[in-house]
């Protein structure tokens, strides 16, 4: 088993030492950065619903998008990264995707940050979203 944090690798295969210690400077800075650069289902409808000036961005399939998605967000799937149509440089573009074991939301915020879009990534993509039961545009 490979336990790590930023700092530091240690293999271990005794189960009782699954935890190590975590530096809590490092983990006040890991923390900080999680949460400017994430959100959850519910504090993203909180802010649709205040109207907050936000882009919401489903990188899924466009075929997954048009069978329900949220319903103030553009479609920008894989193929459409490197003209992202209705994104907004001068406004915080809330990216998601599958669910959280899906990293395609992630890779587009790398990309989309690259060509110096702000973003945030939200937690759980669209699978957390509709198990939230929030609304859904088909």
């Amino acid at each position: 088993m490979l336990l790590c944090n930023r700092n530091q690798h240690k293999r271990t295969n005794d189960m009782t030492n699954t935890f190590i210690r975590n530096d809590p400077v490092e983990a006040l800075q890991y923390f900080e950065d999680k949460m400017a650069f994430t959100t959850g289902p519910i504090e993203l409808n909180r802010a649709i619903n205040e109207k907050q000036d936000i882009v919401v961005v489903d990188v899924r399939a466009a075929e997954d998008f048009k069978e329900g998605h949220v319903g103030v967000a553009v479609s920008l799937p894989r193929d459409k990264w490197n003209n992202p149509v209705g994104m907004r440089k001068d406004k915080l573009n809330v990216v998601y995707c599958y669910s959280h074991v899906c990293h395609l939301g992630a890779a587009a915020c790398v990309e989309l940050a690259r060509q110096g879009f702000p973003v945030m990534e939200m937690d759980g993509g669209f699978l957390i979203w509709t198990k939230q039961n929030l609304p859904v545009e088909k």
